[in-house]
């Protein structure tokens, strides 16, 4: 029996006879629904593991991944002087990483807490509140349009023009390509799983909401910093993108808005991009 069934929590004693009970105040509602939402059966502890488990998943893939491509016929050397080599590495590297960690954190949840992965880890359907359910979803898709635009902006106008280490999958049409598919697809629906749906809850749970939505933001753009090291700026302005997404989390109490708003928002950088690049015409084809 699930932890998070309805039906497994004790039956309400039977009310007294008396006056009619007074209806519970907005204040309270609300107080209880965050209670709620935070109701994460996991704990800091869990979170220490899980970072642990990430580094040593990373490391080992790192050399399964080499011996593959070894076992191709691509030496490390080779692999090192080949920037499009070296970017199908990377979002090779970058996307097992993401489905080992998904089935970790799912084989914990079943497993160990004995509760339904989805909904325990934060994926709720929108509450439509007064307005249409469709009218919010697309609200969310504008605002990540928005947030894509002002952060475009903002990195053009406040950036450097320092070459940040990201900037080596751009180098060739194929990498590329790969690296837009895989940020437009799957990279949100991890990333939101992880950050905003294991993460956010410890931390608000235990400083508050506000500290967690910030707190949350700053350990997602900086976990991101090594593919901007160098563009401070980027790294930053990232950081603010956490913080946004976090608080669509917060606002919502579903991991399912801050997902729309990151994947509208990668869509149109994207889309940007692929703009700029005359659809990936003007970069050189992979080889």
């Amino acid at each position: 029996m699930s932890l998070f069934d309805e039906n497994s929590l004790p039956p309400e004693p039977p009310e007294a006879a008396g006056p009619e009970p007074i209806a519970p105040q907005p204040a309270a509602a609300a107080m209880r629904d965050l209670a709620q939402d935070l109701r994460a059966p996991w704990g800091w502890l869990d979170l220490l593991l899980l970072a642990v488990f990430a580094l040593a998943a990373s490391v080992l893939l790192s050399l399964l991944l080499g011996r593959a491509f070894g076992a191709f016929g691509v030496k490390l050397a080779q692999l090192r002087a080949s920037p499009s080599k070296t970017g199908l590495f990377t979002i090779l590297h970058q996307v097992l990483l993401f489905l080992v960690l998904l089935g970790y954190l799912a084989a914990q949840i079943r497993v160990t807490f004995r509760a339904p992965f989805w909904r325990t880890i934060g994926w709720r359907a929108l509450d439509p509140g007064r307005a249409p359910r469709a009218l919010r979803y697309i609200a969310f898709i504008a605002g990540g349009f928005l947030l894509a635009a002002s952060i475009q902006i903002a990195s053009v106008a406040f950036g450097n023009r320092a070459k940040v280490p990201m900037q080596t999958l751009f180098q060739d049409r194929r990498t590329a390509l790969l690296l837009i598919m895989t940020a437009v697809f799957f990279a949100p629906v991890i990333e939101e799983t992880i950050f905003r749906g294991y993460i956010y809850p410890v931390v608000a749970r235990r400083f508050g909401v506000v500290a967690g939505v910030i707190g949350t933001g700053v350990i997602f753009g900086l976990l991101h910093a090594p593919q901007l090291w160098g563009g401070w700026v980027q790294i930053a302005l990232l950081v603010v993108v956490g913080i946004v997404l976090t608080s669509a989390r917060a606002a919502t109490r579903t991991v399912l808005a801050s997902y729309l708003f990151h994947v509208s928002y990668n869509f149109f950088t994207s889309f940007a991009f692929l703009l700029g690049s005359h659809w990936l015409r003007l970069i050189p084809p992979g080889h």
